[in-house]
C-alpha cells in the first residue's frame, strides 16, 4: 500500500485534511520533526509488533521507547517487533511509512497514552516522505484503534 492508498482511505471516511508530502525523508522521528518543523515528541510514530493474536500497530509520542514490562502487562506476552523485512507484507505498509491507516486486514491498531497530552500530533500516511496532522479523536476514527495502552516510556517527566 501506499500514500495514494492511504489519501483515499482518509477521503472515503470523511477527514479533510491535507496529506503532507515532503521531497525530504521522514522516515525517522528526528527525520519527520525537521521536515515539518515541529517537537519529536509531536511525531506519531507506529511500531509494529507481533503477537499471539496477530499483528498489532501502536502509535505512541516520537520520544516514547516501549517499556517492555508494560507491554508485558498489557497484552501477556514479551514484544517482539516484527522484523524490517516483513513489515510491509504483515502491515501493508513499508518501514519509514508505516501507519494506522489502510492498513491489512486483521491488523489491530492502539493508541499510547503518551499522545493524550497533545492536541494535535503527526502519523505517517504510508510512505517515508509523508505526514498528515490529526488529533486523539480523529486518530481512533480513522485508525480504527481498539483502545488506549500504557506501554510506552520515556515520555513522563518522572522517568
Amino acid at each position: 500500500m501506499s500514500v495514494e492508498n492511504v489519501k483515499k482511505y482518509l477521503a472515503e471516511n470523511g477527514f479533510e485534511r491535507e496529506v503532507i508530502e515532503f521531497e525530504a525523508e521522514t522516515a525517522t522521528v528526528a527525520l519527520a520533526a525537521e521536515a515539518i518543523g515541529c517537537e519529536e515528541k509531536r511525531i506519531a510514530k507506529t511500531l509494529s509488533f507481533d503477537t499471539a493474536e496477530g499483528v498489532a500497530l501502536i502509535v505512541m509520542s516520537g520520544e516514547a521507547k516501549v517499556d517492555n514490562k508494560r507491554f508485558k502487562e498489557e497484552f501477556l506476552e514479551k514484544a517482539k517487533m516484527i522484523a524490517f523485512d516483513e513489515v510491509e507484507e504483515k502491515t501493508g505498509h513499508a518501514p519509514g511509512g508505516v501507519c494506522p491507516f489502510a492498513v491489512k486486514e486483521g491488523v489491530k491498531v492502539y493508541a499510547d497514552v503518551s499522545l493524550k497530552r497533545f492536541d494535535y500530533f503527526y502519523p505517517a500516511a504510508g510512505s517515508s516522505h509523508s505526514a498528515v496532522k490529526m488529533t486523539c479523536d480523529e486518530l481512533f476514527r480513522l485508525g480504527r484503534v481498539e483502545r488506549w495502552v500504557d506501554v510506552a516510556k520515556g515520555w513522563r517527566e518522572n522517568e
